[in-house]
């Protein structure tokens, strides 16, 4: 059963989400759906996501921060030599969800 709160998350989420270009059908959003990995939602539009979400559920920020979900590339000197992905943590609606019931932010 879907909450008020985690169904305000989704509504939040949603405009970010998109649809499928030829089957214009919703993108399912669960708590374990990935802003990055599975939305593809780039820095700059999660920048302005997490703004509404901070400002929208009276979320403390604490010690959020972008970098730590989106981190900057390194510049590739050497256009022929592959460069190694960063690992980067999970940024899920999930994270969202229970950080709007805390009324912070819960990951660091």
């Amino acid at each position: 059963m879907v909450d008020g709160i985690e169904q305000s998350v989704y509504e939040l989420v949603r405009p970010y989400a998109g649809t499928y270009l030829f089957n214009i059908k919703k993108v399912e959003l669960t708590p374990e759906t990935d802003l990055d990995t599975d939305l593809s939602i780039d820095e700059l539009e999660v920048e302005d996501l997490m703004n509404d979400f901070f400002e929208k559920f009276n979320v403390e920020r604490g010690n959020f921060k972008i970098e730590t979900y989106y981190p900057s590339e390194p510049f590739p000197w050497n256009p022929f030599k592959r460069t190694t992905p960063i690992p980067v943590p999970d940024f899920t609606i999930g994270m969202l969800i229970e950080s709007a019931k805390a009324g912070r932010w819960l990951y660091d």
